[in-house]
């Protein structure tokens, strides 16, 4: 029998929301933290027509909720002002190449006073905090190429390290550094044999650390959006780079053929760099829009002596998203925080589950918040309370498949596996979503 409903990321909780509101948040079970004073801010592929090929490919939709002196002050959700929203191309093959039109559907962060809304293949697009959409963000049209989704902001020295993978001509990924004060400062080629989709990557104090793994460029796979399927005889490895490095400074590093959407994060002791990543078998296989693979927790370490790697599986349960105290981030961290998936094998949705895991990195031991039955989760971020590592709260959206609402959770994450100490009502539903971060004032 023919499948006739729409593909799953437009359908259920997935359903673009064609709504911009700004709504009072007058529904909140328990406290909220006085010391929370700022804007969680969450973006997410949201197509403006209603309509995309991939979730991918969607226009990106922040939402934002605004806390202050205890208080839940607004809600708003609010289309980034991408020229997909305000000048579509009647055939959207003619803005293949030009590096302003992004979604900014995939990420949220701070720097140097920006806020930036990402993807991989563009230029970011800048927000302000009542998230009215500024202008895309090339600095000053320094920037050559597009930026990724996932750039990492160093707590030490306040630079924003990033890179660039969506290149259809060598160089393959492009190094891009920014200092603390917006000022582009580096952009450095680098030499890889093809072209991957590298989503994400890793720093420590000292280096930066690329996932050349075999997710390569498929022409064949080019007219779902997505050209991009799993090559496995394509080998898989891990390039250090110190952070002020050229391309002749890295060196490369063989590991087990693999998938890595998301690290948790990365330090460095001595010649020992340890990554904690959501490592899954492969991706992508068989379709570009198949999800059934999903990642675990692993710890890889790359000793800089001998030049070899150790692999080792942390925890067999399935999950992603994963965060740290951004104070931690390239730096030892003991804390790692991740969304639960579902499983695997039985569908080419993304399930997002109904916990959230606290991981102790150093002890490998998980403690479990469970959201309730059939609630999704999303990304846990964490926001800081105090000098401790884990003192502090992280903040997760969830919806009620069941009742069709959605709701902001604060949870102390130093009592992880009790009730959250806040939650707030939503007042429309908050379509499942990428990434997002904790602004605070």
């Amino acid at each position: 029998m023919n499948d006739t409903r729409p593909p799953w990321h437009l359908r259920g909780n997935w359903t673009p929301m064609p709504d911009e509101v700004t709504e009072l948040l007058p529904h909140v079970t328990g406290t909220i933290p006085p010391e929370l004073n700022g804007t969680y801010i969450r973006t997410g592929p949201n197509p403006h027509s209603g309509d995309s090929p991939h979730w991918f490919l969607g226009d990106g939709m922040v939402h934002g909720i605004r806390l202050s002196n205890g208080k839940a002050q607004w809600y708003k959700n609010r289309f980034i002002q991408t020229l997909d929203i305000t000048s579509p191309l009647q055939n959207p093959d003619m803005g293949l190449g030009d590096l302003a039109r992004g979604k900014g559907n995939t990420h949220v962060i701070k720097h140097a006073g920006k806020i930036m809304c990402l993807e991989e293949a563009h230029w970011p697009w800048e927000i302000d905090s009542e998230l009215n959409t500024v202008g895309y963000q090339n600095y000053g049209g320094k920037l050559a190429t597009s930026m990724t989704a996932h750039p990492k902001v160093c707590p030490i020295t306040g630079e924003l390290l990033a890179f660039s993978y969506f290149s259809f001509e060598a160089p393959y990924l492009n190094y891009i550094r920014v200092d603390a004060k917006g000022n582009l400062v580096q952009q450095e080629g680098i030499n890889i044999p093809n072209m991957v989709m590298m989503h994400d990557f890793n720093i420590t104090e000292n280096y930066v650390i690329f996932m050349d793994l075999p997710l390569l460029l498929d022409l064949d796979l080019l007219s779902t959006g997505i050209p991009f399927s799993f090559k496995r005889e394509a080998g898989a490895r891990l390039g250090v780079m110190p952070r002020k490095g050229t391309n002749a400074d890295i060196r490369w590093f063989e590991i087990e053929p693999c998938y890595v959407f998301h690290p948790v994060n990365a330090f460095e002791e001595g010649k020992l760099i340890t990554l904690f990543v959501s490592r899954q078998e492969s991706a992508f296989e068989g379709s570009s829009d198949n999800y059934a693979n999903v990642g675990k927790l692993w710890r890889w370490q790359i000793d800089l002596v001998t030049g070899t790697v150790s692999e080792v599986q942390v925890d067999g349960r399935p999950g992603d998203f994963g965060r740290v105290n951004d104070s931690k981030v390239g730096q030892k961290s003991r804390f790692g925080y991740l969304m639960s998936l579902a499983g695997e094998g039985n569908s080419e949705e993304p399930v997002y589950g109904s916990k959230l895991y606290k991981y102790d990195l150093e002890s490998g031991s998980c403690e479990e918040h469970n959201l309730g039955n059939n609630v999704r989760g999303a990304e846990p971020v964490f926001a800081s309370g105090g000098p401790g590592e884990d003192e502090g709260w992280v903040l997760a959206l969830s919806h009620d498949e069941s009742s069709g609402k959605s709701r902001f959770n604060i949870i102390d994450a130093t009592s992880f596996s009790a009730r959250p100490v806040a939650s707030i009502d939503i007042p429309q539903r908050v379509p499942y979503g990428a990434h997002g971060s904790w602004i605070a004032d």
